[in-house]
């Protein structure tokens, strides 16, 4: 298997960051639609998987969960998608390196939380309440998630986001070291399936996950609200800090100053 070392692996991420910036309006808003759906039907994957565990053996059943959730970002990642959380490194970094501005970052980051929360609204409302899969049998699992989530507080969801995102995109990261869709699947699986088993908070995640319970009848749009302002927060922080910067005073300034040679 063919890997990428440390620092091309930031010059790759580097390049990532700039291509996303200068990707049309169009282009950005569809392929964050789909990633906000590929991400929720992870989570919907997840809740199945989990429900149909015997209640004995929940944290069995809860690390099976998380053992499936994986398979959203890898169609991200594979397929193709416009992920905030992962945007959250990547366009950091390309701005550390000074390939793009501020008003580059913020634009992709607004247009990508829109089209993230439409994919996942979309997803929770056609698939979770119209079909009925995140109710009936499945409605206690996700009641309990959900009210997990809306009942932390400010700074416990903050602190969550930050240790979700550094996860989130440490698995991104490893997605760059190998150049074989095996070896990007193996990088990708691990730190999503620890971040959802730990159960720290993830922005996109939540925009399926609440959504479902309030169109089942349960919690409030401005519980969303007040949840996804902690979350996204925390979430920039653990992947433009966290990942981002960490890597980038680490390994970006070869990569700046062989972008300046040439």
């Amino acid at each position: 298997m063919s890997v990428n070392s440390p620092t091309r692996i930031t010059e790759l991420v580097i390049e990532s960051g700039v291509k996303k910036a200068h990707l049309s309006t169009q282009a950005t808003l569809v392929l964050g639609f789909l990633a906000g759906a590929f991400i929720s039907l992870g989570f919907l994957l997840a809740i199945h998987v989990s429900t149909m565990i015997p209640a004995q053996w929940a944290s069995f059943g809860t690390l099976l969960g998380a053992a499936v959730f994986p398979i959203g970002l890898i169609l991200v990642i594979l397929a193709g998608g416009e992920l905030l959380t992962g945007n959250m490194m990547s366009l950091p970094l390309a701005m550390f390196a000074r390939r793009i501005g501020p008003g580059a970052l913020a634009r992709n980051w607004l247009l990508v939380t829109v089209a993230n929360m439409l994919g996942a609204l979309f997803v929770a409302g056609c698939f979770g309440h119209l079909l009925g899969l995140t109710e009936g049998a499945y409605l206690n699992k996700v009641l309990a998630a959900a009210t997990s989530k809306t009942n932390a507080d400010f700074l416990h969801a903050f602190v969550s986001g930050i240790g979700c995102n550094w996860l989130v995109c440490l698995a991104v990261w490893l997605s760059y070291a190998s150049r074989e869709m095996s070896g990007k699947i193996l990088g990708i699986w691990f730190p999503i399936m620890a971040f959802v088993a730990i159960g720290f908070q993830h922005v996109v995640a939540n925009m399926f996950l609440i959504p479902a319970a309030i169109f089942a009848g349960y919690l409030s749009w401005a519980q969303l609200a007040e949840n996804l302002v902690a979350v996204f927060l925390g979430n920039a922080v653990g992947g433009a800090i966290f990942v981002g910067l960490a890597y980038y005073v680490s390994y970006g300034v070869p990569s700046q100053e062989a972008c300046e040679v040439q």
